[in-house]
């Protein structure tokens, strides 16, 4: 992600949606009379939470209308929604140029740049609005957010500078009292005198099952587990990870996941984003079963922001690590970082469980989570995409240097936000982040490192999954009715020791009432 300091020039997007050009073709009142009908027909699909089918009727529209600043507006308020921030910010740029007295060009281009962690770029356009809006209070409230954020950047990097120890290294769990009013469960079953001993149950291996078990239904009950007991598992986590190769290699299992049915196939479970839908993992769970070291899952990344369970989501999931590793496996997102974590509700729903410190070292856990994984020696596992330089091998990747924020650009922001194309070569992504990779790519890649198949997660996809580049690139979301508006279906995938994909689709569950992005600070609202 740019730093705050840094200048943001982005380069042209080569945009699919766009259809051919009929303006030239048709008169003038013609043209007004066809991109008009169609843009209302974009708006309905908007509210109507069909961003897809916007989408679509906004770029009919352009292709009568191109220069249009409402309909450019529009569609791009339609990508911030389907989170493709670059196309988003391109469209907005094409109104304020077609008409720079209209405010909502801006509005959106400024809206997609704080998404992106560009607070200064959106301050610019904020104050804009205000300059054309004067006394819009929605404006100037995203303006305060956009200063805010610049402040509080400025502030952290100072911060920063000024640590030369983790807070992991530091901090002492046992400093912290469990009071008798806590009802959750307690490692042994009772609260322990013995400090040393306590701490050591955290280590990989030793934490109780039982005390895993109880913890995730304490969760289902909306109730949070003690403090103390989140510090050791997260300091235990961090050194654990930190010791661990950027790239995995994960065998399939020899015994099936239910010993008494040998119908059930050893095999290897892979699940794409959660973002923090814990009543949905738990449905995971339920199809597929608990993990365990004849069961294991391997999840890809992005399991917090968004839902307003995701810290109960990646507790469940380094619980189960912690008590036995081989049972789960969890790869780095480009949402396990801070900045996402800042504007997508993870920072807030931390703070406002636990704290300030609590959310520190999820931070330093989340920077030594693995990238990638090779699964049965065939297929390659990674959240974003691949890298688009030729001649990268498995060792390069195994051998990136992680315990930091991702860069702008290289193998780690490559693994963590790349998306496929149809098309051959590299392209500008449509997130506004890295690039976008063709088949050849793919095909590439796979060839130099002896490989079969690419599987990523990273997009919302209809069915839940989406095979492409020929048969060599899978999709997996595993996220159903994704910020409880997107209508999608979940799944994950089943590889056996042939590595062929066997998919599982499923629908959403019932949560509670708690809107997702619901601990989202400043413009979080404007993302859903």
């Amino acid at each position: 992600m740019p730093k705050e300091d840094e200048e943001f020039d982005q380069p042209e997007i080569k945009n699919v949606d766009d259809e051919p050009d009929l303006s030239a073709s048709e008169s003038k009142e013609e043209a007004q009379i066809k991109g008009l009908a169609v843009k209302d027909e974009g708006n309905a699909a908007l509210m109507a939470g069909h961003y897809t089918e916007a989408i679509h009727h906004y770029s009919t529209a352009l292709s009568h209308l191109p220069d249009n600043a409402i309909i450019l507006s529009n569609r791009a308020l339609a990508y911030i929604k389907v989170e493709n921030y670059g196309l988003a910010i391109q469209d907005a740029t094409h109104a304020v140029e077609a008409d720079p007295s209209y405010p909502k060009g801006y509005y959106r281009r400024g809206t997609a740049e704080f998404a992106l962690g560009r607070a200064k770029a959106a301050r610019k356009d904020f104050r804009n609005v205000c300059k054309l809006r004067p006394k819009d209070k929605d404006a100037r409230a995203k303006l305060a957010a956009c200063d805010k954020d610049v402040r509080a950047a400025a502030f952290a990097a100072a911060i920063l500078s000024d640590q030369a120890v983790a807070l992991s290294d530091t901090f002492n769990p046992i400093s912290l009292p469990i009071e008798k009013s806590y009802d959750g469960p307690h490692p042994m079953g009772e609260l322990l005198d013995d400090s040393e001993k306590e701490a050591a149950l955290f280590e990989p291996n030793k934490l109780p099952r039982m005390f895993v078990l109880r913890a995730v239904e304490h969760f289902k009950s909306q109730k949070v587990i003690h403090k103390r007991y989140i510090a050791h598992l997260l300091i235990a986590a961090k050194h654990y990870y930190e010791k661990q190769p950027s790239l995995l290699d994960i065998p399939i299992p020899t015994v099936g996941p239910n010993e008494d049915d040998p119908t059930i196939l050893p095999r290897l479970t892979v699940c794409g984003d959660t973002h923090g839908q814990y009543y949905d993992v738990m449905n995971i769970f339920e199809l597929n079963g608990l993990p365990s070291k004849n069961n294991p899952y391997l999840f890809n990344g992005d399991f917090v922001d968004r839902g307003s369970f995701s810290v109960e989501v990646i507790l469940t999931f380094l619980l189960f690590k912690m008590s036995d590793p081989e049972c789960i496996h969890l790869h780095r997102g480009n949402h396990e970082t801070r900045n996402m974590n800042k504007i997508y509700g993870f920072e807030g729903e931390v703070k406002a469980k636990y704290d300030e410190k609590i959310f520190d070292l999820f931070l330093e856990v989340f920077a030594h989570m693995p990238l990638a994984s090779v699964v049965g020696k065939k297929v390659f596992v990674t959240h974003g995409g691949l890298p688009t330089e030729p001649g990268v091998t498995l060792s390069d990747i195994r051998n990136i240097q992680r315990g930091c924020e991702p860069p702008n650009s290289g193998l780690m922001s490559d693994l963590l936000w790349a998306d496929p194309q149809p098309f051959p070569g590299k392209s500008p992504s449509k997130r506004g982040v890295g690039y976008s990779f063709g088949p050849d790519i793919t095909e590439s890649f796979l060839k130099l490192n002896d490989l079969q198949l690419l599987v990523r997660s990273h997009e919302v996809k209809d069915e839940g999954y989406l095979v492409e580049h020929g048969g060599k690139t899978i999709t997996v979301f595993s996220a159903p009715n994704y910020c409880d508006s997107m209508g999608n279906k979940g799944a994950f995938i089943h590889f056996d020791e042939t590595c062929e994909p066997k998919f599982t689709q499923y629908e959403a569950v019932p949560h509670p009432n708690v809107r997702p992005m619901a601990y989202a600070a400043g413009m979080g609202g404007l993302f859903m």
